[in-house]
């Protein structure tokens, strides 16, 4: 059977007044849509609901029963849609989010704390850039902030911010105190770079192809924290993302930006096709109001002497 929601709803409109005008009142239709949309329901239940007279309806039988149902099942299916639009509003329960390392340590504790107050709860998968997009496919998270994707198959990306890669070194170091620091003159010394596991790293060897250096990279790592360890010690230079310095703070080292500036996207991501919850859909904003707040990224010296 093919029945519509008003051709229920006129029904009970109509059993209600036994008057086909005063039910096309109570339910904003006019008498002649009223009349056709019982004539509709009863060609659809095969039989009459109503004994009709020119001062009146009356229901029959049949009507008798059908709106002593009808009035819970309406009553219900009213609720629980006014449960289902609550969600819009819905700001306490829990969003699973993935993120790579550099953004888990900067952005995230910020967006976490903003949701935390609205009484939503933002459950954090620190995770390598591979592993939070491969986390966002197979719908273990309702989203993903990572570096942008080199393959975003599958996947709806958003961009809510860029930063510039920077040069970290020590503060006695030459690049600390050149006029400019370019992506040549880290042809003249030893690298520590984020591995290739890294949503960065694949940018800054795109960069230092384009500028024609040939990296002598003599340490590759997992964690941005390492890498300013390896720097403080003198093994190499380094070279990550302003986000990262901004979080990090390393004490005794100077980041320079790299010339010409390169940056690197950060963005949302969720599984293409899929609609987010609305409580999902409400971190997901948060988290992109909050990283398109991010400043100051773009500054052209970061100095951590006292810090």
């Amino acid at each position: 059977m093919n029945i519509s929601l008003q051709q229920l709803r006129v029904f009970q409109a109509v059993a209600a007044e036994n008057n086909l005008s005063r039910a096309g009142s109570r339910v904003g239709l006019t008498q002649p849509a009223v009349s056709r949309a019982l004539t509709e329901l009863e060609a659809q239940l095969g039989l009459r609901l109503f004994d009709r007279t020119t001062r009146e309806v009356s229901p029959t039988e049949a009507g008798r029963l059908l709106a002593a149902h009808l009035e819970r099942v309406l009553d219900d299916l009213d609720s629980a849609l006014l449960d289902v639009k609550g969600l819009v509003g819905q700001r306490r329960g829990r969003v699973r989010v993935a993120s790579a390392p550099t953004l888990s340590a900067s952005l995230m504790p910020d967006c976490i704390a903003a949701a935390s107050a609205e009484g939503t709860e933002i459950v954090l998968l620190d995770r390598i850039q591979q592993d939070a997009l491969d986390s966002v496919r197979a719908g273990v998270v309702d989203f993903g902030v990572v570096v942008e994707p080199a393959d975003p198959s599958g996947l709806y990306c958003e961009a809510i911010l860029h930063e510039p890669f920077c040069v970290i070194c020590p503060l006695n170091h030459p690049l600390a105190t050149a006029a400019e620091v370019t992506w040549q003159h880290l042809a003249d010394h030893p690298l520590v770079l984020l591995d290739q596991a890294s949503g960065s790293r694949r940018l800054i060897d795109e960069a230092l192809a384009r500028q024609g250096v040939t990296a002598q990279v003599v340490q590759q790592l997992g964690h941005p924290t390492t890498v300013f360890r390896m720097v403080e010690s003198g093994i190499g230079i380094g070279v990550l993302p302003a986000m990262a310095l901004a979080a990090h703070r390393p004490t005794g080292l100077v980041g320079r930006r790299l010339s010409p500036r390169v940056d690197r996207a950060i963005v949302l991501v969720h599984r293409a096709n899929r609609s987010l919850s609305p409580l999902a859909q409400h971190a997901w904003a948060l988290v992109a109001r909050i990283g398109a707040a991010q400043r100051p990224l773009d500054k052209e010296r970061w100095d951590f002497a006292d810090a």
